[in-house]
């Protein structure tokens, strides 16, 4: 559910940068993401303090992770800028869960599940619905893009949107992956995030100091800059770091589709948009993935009694699973602090 819920803030960004139309797609996103980062880091310093020599001994993939931070936003929302906001969207949210699942694969070799590929290929599909019935670019990209000359300038415009939508499904991939997998090697989910948000945010700031004069120059673009960096990005990946300790990168990366729903009734409610029937079904069918792709939650049965035997097994269990990245359910009142397990966990092993 976190996870959804960040791809409920992150689908207003759309309806927010319409309020800033003077600012650039650069700027938009090293805003957004830079300062979003910097108070991620800023969330999670003391997790960051207590964890510095993990996170240093994996400082290559904590490395990989930012460079991902800070080139996703850039290349998509510039991807928005040159192709529209149609194209642009559907060719960058809608390519991270294949990549994610191809990062998985090969990096991890994790198998595809025929769950995942279904409501996969439904969300994307309903992605595609919903980004192209009837949307001009021109009426709905929250920055206006520069008019072509002639077709082919249109063209190569065009075909580089394509191009940074492609590399922005893949950045966005790569860093949710690069954050699961941290947190599957012992670091916490804030840590995690933290640290390569932190990082990324860093190395966005430069772009931020050349191209964010236009943010000074109006409280509503200043206004629009900061809800952006504390709400939907501060906020939303706060939610979406703690959904990635629960699921895999290709599930997170899969349920963030719905940012398309929500950035689609924001602009009908909103911006005054109308969205045909081809976008309400591709609405639908978007809603629809999201039941296949959400992870199912076993329940365990109440135990009043418990063997040697099963205690034993539970004690060798729980250390497999949470290696894995997957947290025990518990019910109500079962919750044991990490504390005490740490101190009950020997009694139990057989060495």
């Amino acid at each position: 559910m976190s996870v959804v819920a960040a791809s409920v803030l992150w689908g207003t960004t759309g309806t927010a940068a319409t309020f800033a139309p003077d600012v650039s797609p650069l700027a938009i996103g090293a805003v957004a993401m830079g300062l979003g980062g910097l108070l991620q880091a800023l969330f999670a310093a003391r997790h960051i303090g207590l964890q510095a020599g993990s996170l240093l001994a994996r400082w290559r993939l904590v490395s990989l992770g930012a460079a991902a931070v800070a080139t996703y936003p850039l290349a998509f929302y510039s991807s928005m800028h040159l192709s529209g906001v149609a194209v642009g969207t559907v060719v960058s949210i809608g390519s991270a869960p294949v990549a994610a699942a191809l990062i998985e694969r090969f990096a991890d070799r994790k198998p595809l599940s025929r769950q995942w590929i279904l409501g996969a290929l439904l969300g994307v599909g309903g992605a595609a619905l919903l980004s192209f019935a009837g949307h001009a670019p021109a009426a709905s990209s929250p920055v206006p893009a520069a008019p072509a000359a002639a077709g082919e300038a249109t063209a190569w415009s065009s075909t580089a949107g394509i191009l940074l939508g492609l590399l922005a499904g893949a950045t966005y991939a790569l860093y949710s992956w690069a954050a699961h997998r941290l947190t599957g090697l012992g670091v916490t989910p804030r840590a995690a995030m933290g640290s390569i948000f932190g990082l990324g945010g860093l190395l966005l700031m430069p772009v931020l100091a050349v191209t964010g004069g236009p943010l000074l120059q109006s409280w509503a673009n200043a206004g629009v800059g900061a809800y952006m960096a504390v709400v939907p990005m501060f906020a939303g990946y706060v939610l979406f770091g703690w959904g990635l300790a629960r699921v895999g990168a290709s599930t997170a990366t899969s349920l963030s589709l719905l940012e398309t729903v929500v950035a689609a009734v924001l602009a009908v409610l909103v911006v005054g948009e109308r969205l045909p029937a081809l976008g309400w079904l591709g609405a639908a069918v978007v809603l629809a993935s999201l039941f296949i792709l959400t992870p199912r939650t076993r329940a365990l049965a109440p135990a009043t009694t418990s063997s040697p035997a099963a205690a034993q097994s539970r004690a060798t269990e729980r250390p497999v699973a949470e290696s894995a990245g997957v947290l025990p359910t518990r019910a109500p009142g079962q919750y044991r602090g990490a504390e005490q397990q740490a101190g009950a966990q020997p009694q139990q092993q057989n060495p």
